[in-house]
């Protein structure tokens, strides 16, 4: 299991890799409001549940 130390460590890394200081700084700080558990109850409503079973294979074999 990751540390958090790591976890934000390699997602500065990520963020300084695909986006330009600017755009890395304004996803950081940025001030709209975000619901975390309406976004849960939304982001996988269009899958079935083989779908994510296999995306999660997927995503465990990297």
């Amino acid at each position: 299991m990751k540390t958090d130390m790591l976890i934000r460590y390699e997602g500065m890394r990520a963020l300084r890799e695909r986006l330009s200081p600017v755009e890395a700084e304004k996803f950081i700080v940025r001030r709209e409001p975000f619901d975390y558990t309406e976004w849960q109850q939304t982001l996988w409503q269009n899958k079935t549940v083989d779908e994510l079973f296999e995306a999660a294979k997927q995503q465990s074999r990297h």
